[in-house]
Formats: structure tokens, sequence, C-alpha cells
């Protein structure tokens, strides 16, 4: 089969733990595992998310004073290449000798009068308590959510993916049997001007739905979303919360789920399961043979639930 992976980047960087290059890579390394043994048996291309590493980059900027931050598209892009790099690396390290593998930095279109601009909610960077949180607020003028009790993190506009402009090149590239990672922490967001220039925008596109429209454009047979939770749950931290493990994409409202983390996630998986052949997973980076096979995570596909 033809699988698009999504890696989440809070599975690359798990929560808590210190954002460090070390830490950075020895989870690439664990992500590079799971990967080779689908890329075994499938044909993969891998997308990846970037909310924890631009949003260190974000901040190691800002110490350098106002007038030299730098804009999201452009951190977006430096992110993009650290995360490509390292998963580039450890993967050709996991894989055969002979296999081919590319990173390509993608621009994804977004339209310039997305409400997102509007309604920051995308979570990126470190967690901070209500005090923290506070400081960040009025020394950077950044909007803060709170994510967990207690805990809160900057929020930014996620306009929706509407066009991949390398998807030609991603496809050639594909087709002759490269392993691709691209669409990067959910592509560098751009959007085009009245002469047909792009222009990069302060915006972080959510990994899922572009992984999601790549995975369309490149007529995959199955998407895995893959992250730190192991499924979609229906009353996520109460205690009723119960594991969703088959569904129909009609069967799933985006709406029951947070914003900014397993909402995307369950929109996406319907929109791409919609179509009949197609499936979609959620769930455990380290589950990811088991998620395709059925066996584990959450499925998404018609005829299932």
């Amino acid at each position: 089969m033809r699988v698009v992976v999504a890696l989440g980047g809070n599975a690359l960087l798990r929560r808590g733990e210190p954002m460090t290059a070390e830490a950075q890579r020895a989870n690439v390394r664990k992500a590079a595992r799971a990967l080779a043994d689908l890329a075994r048996d499938h044909q993969i291309v891998v997308a990846h998310g970037n909310g924890p590493q631009v949003g260190l980059l974000a901040l190691q900027a800002a110490a350098y004073g106002s007038e030299t931050v730098w804009p999201l598209d452009i951190l977006g892009a430096e992110s993009v290449g650290m995360i490509g790099y390292l998963v580039e690396q450890e993967l050709a390290n996991a894989l055969p000798r002979d296999a081919v593998l590319a990173t390509l930095l993608t621009q994804i279109e977004v339209a310039p009068d997305d409400t997102a601009f509007a309604r920051p909610e995308k979570p990126i960077g470190p967690l901070y308590d209500a005090g923290e949180a506070g400081k960040m607020r009025a020394a950077h003028g950044w909007p803060m959510a709170e994510e967990a009790a207690g805990k809160w993190r900057r929020v930014v506009p996620s306009p929706r993916p509407r066009h991949i402009t390398q998807i030609r090149a991603v496809r050639l590239l594909v087709e002759a049997g490269v392993t691709v990672i691209c669409a990067g922490g959910g592509g560098i967001p751009v959007i085009r001007r009245a002469d047909g220039s792009l222009q990069g925008v302060e915006a972080v596109i959510d990994k899922d739905h572009a992984a999601g429209l790549l995975a369309a454009q490149l007529e995959a047979d199955a998407f895995l979303m893959l992250t730190d939770v192991d499924a979609v749950y229906d009353g996520w931290g109460t205690p009723e919360q119960r594991a969703i493990r088959r569904a129909r994409p009609d069967q799933l409202d985006p709406a029951r789920f947070a914003a900014g983390s397993m909402a995307p996630k369950v929109e996406a998986a319907r929109t791409f399961a919609t179509s009949p052949g197609r499936m979609a997973g959620i769930g455990r980076l380290e589950d990811a043979r088991a998620i395709l096979e059925g066996r584990a995570g959450t499925l998404v596909a018609l005829g299932v639930g």
C-alpha cells in the first residue's frame, strides 16, 4: 500500500521532556524504527509536526530582543529543516543501505482571508504555569490558551491548507521509489499575491490537515496520524472516557474533541476516509503497524464501526 504517515510533534519531542537535541534525536530514532518496519511492506511518505520545535525557535529568537523577532513562516522553515534532517538520517540508518530518501521543504498555500487569522488556537512551544504564561503574554504579546488544568501554551493562527505548491515534485519522487519526507510542520504557510508570487504568512498549518491533503493528492491507500496517545477517546479526561476503536467517517464529530489537538486529527481522518478504499488511523507511534492492520488505535473507514 501507499501510506502517508503524519508524525506528531509531541511524538517526536514528548511532553515534559527537556527540549534538547539529544531528546529530539532519541525520539526520532524510535520513530524511524516504527517507520522502517512499515517500509518493509509498504511505500511510505512521511509528514511531521513541529509545534514544540517552532515554539522553541520562537523563544530563542525573542531572546535577542523585539527588533530581531523572526516571522513564523521562517521559523517554521528552520524547524522543518531541523526535524527533516533528523528523520531522514535516522530513517536511512534503519532502512537497507540501498534505500533512497529525500526531504523536501514544502510551501503550502492558505487563503489570505481565512478566519483562522483572527482566531489563534494552534498551540506551539512549551507548557507554562499561569504566572509564566502571563509574563510571556506581557513580554511578547503572544496569545496564550490553557491546554490542561493550570498549564498554558502559546497559540497562533492555523489556516486551512489549500494547495501544496510542490505536489508535482512530491509525486515524481514517490513514483520513482523515493521515500519522501515532506509537508513538515504542516508545510510553510504562504499566500499567493495578485501577481502570482508567493509570500509567507504568520501562522502554523495543522500538520494533520496538511498530511491529509497530501495523502488525498497522492492517492494513498492509508493515512496514519501517529502521536503520543493510543486512540481517539470519547469523554477524554473524564471517568467515562472510552476508546473509539472503529468508526465510519459519519460517526465522528470533530466538535466533540479538543480543538488544536484531537479535533484536527478526527476531521482529517473523516475527510480522507470518505472515499471508498481508503482508511485513516490514529494512535501511538510505536503501534504504527498494528494501527495499519486494524489491531490498535482508531480505524476510520467506510463500512466499519
